[in-house]
């Protein structure tokens, strides 16, 4: 073929660890739970911002940093996001990565969360604690979109690289990561029971 491919965008899904991820994903809803019945702040500004559901994006950010539970979590993130920033080639040599913002999301039906990036950060991701059959995925952004010029629309079939979206299905004990910069969105839940998910970033210095 005269093809090549540039400038890709590469989205990393693995499972978080081999096995014992049913032990660790109870230990973290039941702690989702608590979170979600002490933060008084976090429901409040829920209520506002994110219709139905709860996060502690904007009142508790800092998880790894407020218990043990969400401490082992990044331990074990970080190694996911190192092999990562590998795979792209990113000159970290004397450098080091550090999760800066780690929040929780529960997604009861109806709750969504609209198109967004993460600026001030250079890896973010999501990890999977709850995932009722059915659930929304995690939906990724063309970032070329707003470029495009005159452009036909692309074929049903068209193969999964030269789509406009694409989306991640949301499973329990699944890894999925991205650069920042890459908008992305999860629709509203279709599903009665709740969608679990903890969000974060991570910085490099």
């Amino acid at each position: 073929m005269p093809l090549k491919a540039w400038f890709p965008t590469f989205i990393y899904c693995d499972k978080l660890q081999p096995k014992g991820l049913a032990k660790f994903n109870d230990e973290l809803a039941a702690e989702c739970a608590q979170l979600r019945d002490y933060d008084e702040a976090g429901r409040k500004w829920s209520e506002k911002n994110y219709p139905g559901g709860y996060t502690s994006y904007a009142s508790m950010h800092e998880l790894h940093h407020f218990s043990s539970t969400f401490g082992g979590l990044e331990k074990k993130l970080t190694k996911h996001v190192r092999a990562y920033a590998k795979a792209l080639d990113m000159d970290l040599r004397g450098r080091e990565i550090h999760m800066t913002d780690c929040w929780v999301n529960i997604m009861p039906p109806t709750a969504a969360h609209s198109l967004h990036l993460h600026p001030l950060s250079f890896i973010s991701g999501t990890y999977y604690v709850r995932t009722p059959k059915g659930c929304s995925g995690l939906k990724f952004e063309d970032p070329r979109l707003s470029k495009f010029m005159a452009a036909p629309p692309k074929l049903a079939d068209a193969h999964e690289a030269n789509r406009a979206y694409t989306t991640y299905a949301a499973e329990a004990g699944n890894v999925i990561l991205f650069e920042s910069w890459l908008r992305h969105e999860v629709a509203a839940n279709r599903v009665d029971d709740e969608r679990i998910s903890i969000s974060f970033n991570y910085a490099w210095r």
